[in-house]
C-alpha cells in the first residue's frame, strides 16, 4: 500500500511548472507554451527509502505572489515546490518573502525551491546564483533536458514521509 501525498507547484506564469510536471510524469517536453488555468492535477508513483509514495501534483496557475493563489488548491498541501525561471529575474526577486510566507502560514509543510530553464544559462551564471545566499537550497532544473527534473519530486517525496 502506498502513502498518496499532495504537492503544489507555484511561482509566476511561464516558469515551467507544467513543464516540470510533463516531463516528470511524461517524460515529454513541448516548447508550446500553454497557461495553465486553475490547476491540472497529476499522479506518479514513486519510491522513497523503500517506501512507495503516489505524489498527486498539483500545477497551479502561476501568480506574482503565492498570497494571490486561491486558498482552496493550497489547503490540505504536504509539499511545495516553488519555481522560478533563472532568466527572469521578477520571478525569482521576492523568492525569500514568497518562501517566508509559506512557512508562515503552512508550518509543517516542506517547501522546495526550483530554479528552472538552467540550460539556458552558462556555468559562470550558475556559480552567481549558487554564490547568492537566497538560491543556496535551490535546485537547479531543465524540464527540456530534465536535468534534476526527477531529483526534485524525490526530493520532496523524501521530505513529505
Amino acid at each position: 500500500m502506498s502513502l498518496s501525498k499532495k504537492i503544489v507547484l507555484l511561482g509566476h506564469f511561464g516558469v515551467g511548472k507544467t513543464s516540470l510536471v510533463r516531463r516528470f510524469v511524461d517524460s515529454a517536453f513541448s516548447e508550446d507554451y500553454i497557461v495553465t488555468m486553475g490547476v491540472q492535477v497529476k499522479k506518479k508513483e514513486v519510491e522513497v527509502g523503500g517506501q512507495k509514495i503516489k505524489l498527486i501534483i498539483w500545477d497551479i496557475e502561476g501568480n506574482t505572489s503565492i498570497s494571490k493563489a486561491r486558498k482552496s488548491y493550497l489547503i490540505g498541501s504536504q509539499g511545495f515546490i516553488y519555481v522560478y525561471d533563472v532568466t527572469r529575474p521578477e520571478t525569482f526577486e521576492n523568492l525569500s518573502s514568497e518562501k517566508q510566507y509559506l512557512n508562515k502560514t503552512f508550518p509543517e509543510v516542506p517547501v522546495c525551491s526550483v530554479g528552472n530553464k538552467s540550460d539556458l544559462i552558462d556555468s559562470d551564471q550558475k556559480e552567481n546564483f549558487i554564490r547568492n545566499k537566497i538560491f543556496e537550497n535551490s535546485i537547479f532544473t531543465s524540464a527540456k533536458t530534465g536535468e534534476n527534473v526527477e531529483r526534485i519530486f524525490l526530493e520532496i517525496a523524501k521530505n513529505v514521509i
